[in-house]
């Protein structure tokens, strides 16, 4: 399975469309971030920790037959980390 397009540097779901982008404090879009993770300059859910953010993601990715649950926790615990909202 390969993604076109950028990835959001939150949850990494892949912004393949504009309506998929989130919004800047400017109103313009958003490089780094998606619709449901970036709105008006801020983050939908700031205190939302990476391994709560797997866990809302997993089952997402299971439900809409991109992978199996197990596939989908290993590429989340592998990738999120490399994202620009969860580098240390």
């Amino acid at each position: 399975m390969q993604c076109k397009g950028p990835f959001c540097q939150s949850c990494a779901m892949p912004m393949e469309s504009s309506d998929l982008f989130g919004i800047e404090a400017d109103g313009s879009k958003s490089e780094d971030y998606c619709t449901y993770c970036f709105q008006k300059g801020q983050f939908t859910e700031p205190e939302i920790t990476m391994q709560a953010m797997i866990d809302k993601c997993v089952p997402i990715m299971v439900q809409m037959n991109i992978m199996p649950e197990e596939q989908a926790r290993t590429l989340m615990t592998m990738t999120l980390p490399t994202l620009k909202r969860w580098r240390v």
